[in-house]
């Protein structure tokens, strides 16, 4: 593990996440471990495909049907997630756990207002009457800074605007005083002033409530606004590990210093002035992984070495790890 796992309010070890289709079962995530403290707040970052998204529902047990955690550990104060009873999950999904997904008009139920599906988890884990779970879920919505929050209660999601709905997604995570918060890309479809606006919300209610929050996300941009810690993944594992200062200064892995050549603003070490790169290559499918490191195709510094044995991920420098045979310490 990069951080201590004392006191944390999640804690991952050794997750392998499986995926059953036609070409048998096969392995989309492959030992992930993390850990986030409270008020922390943890980005996960990578392409698309690079196993985010799997990992992120792993940790409600929220896992499609063909999807299953095959082996590891999820600790939520002391207990496994994992190895608990479906009555239990339910119990503290929404107490201990929740989640704000990607896209809230599929996430939220289209025949019960805001109001309505806010109240309902209160009244179920907060053991309030009618009346008071709806004061509660108004009281939530005007803490998300919804614009005439009693009147959006009593509106269904078709009724919101994009930016409004994530909004009601976010009050409806927050409603029962979560521990820890799980962010799966909330503001890719939303404009750049909105998307501005939801991740200051989301970052000023976790910091003022003291949540634990992993944020999922393919923009370094939200990454260098938000982040504590950064974990990049690449084809289902962790590639590098750091601080997320020492990460911009001193990206180690050469796919994450792909990522960094292929934001559009100026980054340490890049004059403004280059042109972007992109990284060569597409990245591999989880049933045809190479045999060495899963990056080496792509990869502009790969010895034989690499295209042989899977690098472990080791501590390169105090704090920043990294999965790497040729890696150059910036």
């Amino acid at each position: 593990m990069a951080t201590s796992t004392v006191g944390a309010a999640i804690a991952v070890k050794d997750l392998e996440i499986r995926i059953r289709g036609d070409r048998g079962s096969y392995p989309v995530v492959a030992d992930m471990a993390l850990t986030v403290q409270p008020g922390e707040t943890l980005c996960i970052v990578g392409e698309s495909g690079c196993g985010k998204s799997m990992t992120a529902l792993s940790l409600l047990r929220l896992l499609p049907e063909a999807a299953s955690a095959s082996k590891g550990t999820i600790e939520i104060n002391g207990e496994d997630f994992l190895a608990m009873s479906q009555h239990r999950v339910e119990d503290l999904r929404g107490v201990e756990i929740a989640m704000i997904f990607q896209e809230p008009l599929t996430a939220l139920n289209p025949v019960l207002t805001i109001g309505e599906q806010i109240a309902e988890s209160v009244r179920r884990h907060k053991k309030l009457g009618h009346k008071a779970a709806m004061a509660r879920a108004i009281e939530t919505l005007q803490l998300v800074q919804m614009p005439d929050p009693a009147r959006r209660a009593m509106q269904f999601p078709h009724e919101l605007s994009g930016g409004q709905r994530q909004r009601a997604m976010i009050a409806l995570a927050l409603a029962c005083d979560p521990k820890i918060l799980v962010a799966d890309e909330p503001t890719t479809a939303l404009d750049v002033t909105v998307q501005a606006q939801i991740l200051g919300l989301i970052s000023d209610l976790q910091k003022r409530l003291g949540t634990a929050l992993v944020l999922i996300t393919h923009d370094l941009g939200v990454v260098a606004e938000v982040a504590d810690r950064v974990v990049v993944m690449y084809a289902g594992r962790r590639v590098e590990e750091a601080s997320v200062y020492d990460l911009f200064e001193h990206p180690i892995h050469p796919y994450t210093l792909g990522l960094m050549g292929a934001i559009p603003r100026p980054v340490a070490g890049r004059p403004a002035t280059d042109r972007l790169v992109d990284i060569a290559g597409t990245v591999p499918p989880p049933w045809d992984l190479p045999k060495g490191c899963a990056f080496a195709p792509r990869c502009p510094r790969a010895s034989a070495r690499c295209l042989e044995e899977r690098p472990p991920l080791e501590e390169k420098r105090p704090g920043h790890f990294a999965a790497c045979w040729e890696h150059v310490d910036g």
